[in-house]
């Protein structure tokens, strides 16, 4: 696939900026925002978490600010050494309260990090989602959940 000067230039960009945030920080935040389609939320995303020999993480259904706090907590946890597993609770202090979950189709989901290290979609890089508690503490599979199920699609029942 052939890009016109200007779209390859943009990219070119984005890619500088992108590697320099990585290098200071060792991982960067994606955000998209929600899709047309209903059932596309909003969500952020990691890149680089891969290169440090761990799954990109991901957050589905809270705007840029909060995606990017939670992401940027966990992030730390895994660059200054966490590995983190899937059913993992993770808490933040004060408050806050995150499950890992695999994410099965990170090749619709992740795809600036597949882009970043040169994967196609089938060959994604794993990701795993962090999902989060509605504002009584329940998470989408307790009893009482109150938030709608489109706030926080499950795993692998969404895509970008």
């Amino acid at each position: 696939m052939s890009l016109d000067p200007q779209t390859t230039a943009w990219l070119d960009q984005e890619d500088a900026h992108l590697a320099a945030v990585i290098r200071e920080h060792r991982w960067a935040v994606q955000f998209v925002g929600p899709g047309e389609e209903p059932g596309q939320p909003p969500f952020g995303y990691t890149i680089g978490l891969f290169g440090l020999g761990h799954p990109e993480l991901v957050v589905a259904g809270v705007g840029a600010s909060a995606a990017s706090g939670m992401l940027t907590w966990a992030a730390g946890l895994v660059a200054a050494g966490r590995d983190l597993v899937a059913g993992e609770l993770l808490v933040r202090e004060p408050a806050g309260r995150l499950v890992v979950e695999v994410c099965p189709n990170p090749g619709e989901v992740v795809l600036g990090a597949n882009r970043w290290y040169h994967r196609p979609a089938e060959f994604s890089v794993p990701a795993y989602q962090l999902t989060w508690p509605d504002a009584s503490g329940r998470f989408p599979w307790d009893d009482g959940y109150a938030d709608p199920p489109e706030s926080q699609p499950r795993p692998g029942r969404w895509s970008a």
